[in-house]
């Protein structure tokens, strides 16, 4: 068994990137673990929002840089999660919003063997 990926995107998630690349090019998602839309994950120009100390990077989905607060990872770290797009106007910053459509997770829990084989997180002092 090979490295197992935190988090992974669903076809209509990767049509979706395809779209906000053409028009803001490269883009990075963080999921804070707020209240509201703050615990739908956000989707930035690369560098146009602000990393702190307290965000892990869960790897890469489909070549976007995935990024969460620590306390959030604390409850999903056992967790695959998928982005997926759902139709319906959120009301956060993400790019996707004046599209008519969202970023969603879905989850689901690792087994043990694919546990030992995840993906590690890094931290922006790593």
């Amino acid at each position: 068994m090979g490295t197992i990926k935190r988090v992974i995107a669903s076809d209509s998630a990767k049509a979706l990137i395809d779209d906000l690349r053409k028009d803001y090019g490269p883009v990075v998602f963080h999921q804070s673990g707020g209240c509201c839309d703050g615990s739908q994950p956000m989707c930035f120009e690369e560098g146009d929002f602000k990393l702190g100390y307290s965000d892990v990077c869960l790897g890469k989905v489909y070549g976007a840089e995935f990024w969460m607060s620590k306390d959030q990872f604390e409850y999903w770290q056992y967790s695959e999660l998928t982005l997926d797009v759902v139709k319906g106007r959120g009301s956060s910053f993400s790019l996707e919003i004046p599209r008519g459509v969202r970023f969603i997770i879905r989850s689901r829990i690792f087994n043990d063997d694919e546990y030992e084989h995840l993906e590690p997180v890094t931290e922006l002092n790593d």
